[in-house]
């Protein structure tokens, strides 16, 4: 294993060796008075122990049938299991404490209580109980969460409103709240905000979808394409590029235009993409058969944002849309149903192992029963077993399965609170190659892991 996969699951690891040096303290949630329809309702939240850490404390949040159940990501132990009614959908909230839980009302906000403050310097780090607090975004059929930047921009589907949320005050009410759209027609569709506030947004109605369309701050048209039939699905690449999925392709929004990239063949469904915000390459599934109920894809797609190409990659296995995931230094990864995760090279588009993790698994009829899904953090990528009711931590790096427990429950979707905002600027590296990025990446970890030793030694206060 090279230096910063080591660094970067040693600075995860260590988060569980500092619990016992923990100090007890208090903290009070806020509460605000709700306004209209698509700004949050929140009431007063219990009174919350927090506990310093040595440590960041990664957390891993999971939905089941009947709740939520939120996991430390270093020891995979259970924090909490929250009751909850409903089919829920769980996306980050971009402030690395908060998750957005998707119920029937809205958008509902979960503290996974863990957090990092600030300290001259250096931060202090912060745990609590995780909590499914009273803020909702209300939103009629809530859809896409999306983080990019400084932005978090949530998608009703039943009325095509689109929030526009600042992440680090997403627990705040309506505060929170920095803009709102809302699509001539309701669909089930997606918005992006990048970050020279212009927005990518998709337009349609609830039969037909086939609009993509860069509007200004203001609201104003920039450029548009109405040749992406089906609409579905984002991506975020670099340089602020963003793609959004078609049934014969891609579209790539770079800089102020609007490009339609092909696919190969004439139906060419890409419907969900996983991007890499300091790679120009983005992942996309694929599927070509257009009258199959359920099909099951043996092929994905590696689009070239700075090119504008689009290339298909053949897999030993099929797939699913809860599959897709990047690795630290933009690698792509599948987790095919023959059980492994498959790595791929985007650069060359090009298969180049495949690590066995579980064991091989059918796609279930419908999409909301849980089937395997795979989740990515800090070099670690983490994977539900339903029929086991597992979840697996694998080291991207090496293949190395370093952890699993068996939950006393079925899980579903998964995603993460990292206990901290990412600390690398996009922007500012957004022109990197993603092994430039990987370097790069890998020297902040080693050293915040260095700093992090030091912290739980006592030497900085």
């Amino acid at each position: 294993m090279s230096t910063p996969a080591l660094s970067r699951r040693a600075g995860v690891r260590l988060a569980a060796l500092a619990l016992p040096l923990a100090l007890l303290g208090a903290c009070a949630g806020g509460s605000s008075a709700p306004a209209a329809s698509t700004t949050p309702s929140a009431t007063a939240e219990p009174t919350a122990t927090k506990t310093e850490a040595a440590a960041v404390t990664p957390r891993l949040v999971l939905t089941y049938d009947g709740g939520l159940v939120v996991l430390d990501a270093t020891t995979l132990e259970t924090v909490e299991t929250i009751e909850a009614d409903g089919f829920l959908r769980v996306n980050p909230a971009g402030d690395g404490r908060h998750v957005l839980v998707s119920t029937e009302g809205g958008f509902q906000v979960l503290d996974a209580g863990t957090w990092a403050q600030p300290h001259g310097d250096h931060d202090h780090y912060w745990t609590s109980q995780p909590v499914l607090t009273d803020t909702v975004f209300e939103a009629d059929e809530p859809g896409h969460a999306v983080v990019h930047g400084d932005t978090l921009a949530l998608f009703a589907d039943g009325t095509g409103e689109v929030t526009v949320v600042d992440p680090a005050a997403v627990a705040d009410g309506e505060d929170a709240v920095v803009r709102e759209y809302t699509t001539p027609s309701a669909h089930h569709g997606v918005a992006v905000v990048r970050t020279d506030d212009t927005m990518v947004v998709s337009d349609g109605t609830e039969d037909e979808r086939t609009s993509v369309r860069l509007l200004g701050a203001d609201g104003t048209e920039i450029a548009a394409t109405d040749q992406c039939p089906g609409v579905h699905g984002e991506a975020v690449a670099a340089g602020d590029v963003v793609t959004v999925g078609c049934q014969d392709g891609i579209v790539v929004v770079q800089g102020r235009t609007v490009t339609k990239v092909q696919a190969p063949d004439a139906y060419g469904r890409i419907g969900n993409q996983a991007g890499h915000e300091a790679s120009p390459y983005v992942l996309g599934d694929y599927k070509t058969d257009k009258d199959a109920e359920l099909e099951r894809p043996t092929r994905v797609t590696i689009t070239d944002t700075a090119a504008g190409t689009l290339r298909v990659v053949d897999l030993p296995s099929s797939y699913t849309f809860r599959s897709l995931a990047r690795g630290d230094a933009g690698e792509a990864l599948v987790l095919g149903t023959d059980g492994q995760i498959h790595v791929i090279d985007p650069a060359t588009a090009t298969l180049t192992r495949s690590i066995p993790v579980i064991d091989a698994w059918e796609e279930p009829t419908e999409w909301q029963e849980a089937r395997p899904a795979i989740h990515v953090l800090d070099g670690t990528a983490y994977v539900t077993d339903p029929s086991t009711d597992r979840v697996l931590a694998v080291d991207v790096e090496t293949g190395e399965v370093w952890n699993e427990v068996t939950l006393d429950v079925t899980p579903n979707e998964i995603t993460s609170a990292p206990g901290r905002v990412a600390e690398h600027d996009h922007a500012a590296h957004a022109g990197e190659t993603a092994e430039e990025h990987a370097e790069h990446a890998g020297e902040t970890a080693e050293e915040h892991a260095e700093h992090d030793h030091e912290h739980e030694h006592g030497t900085e206060g």
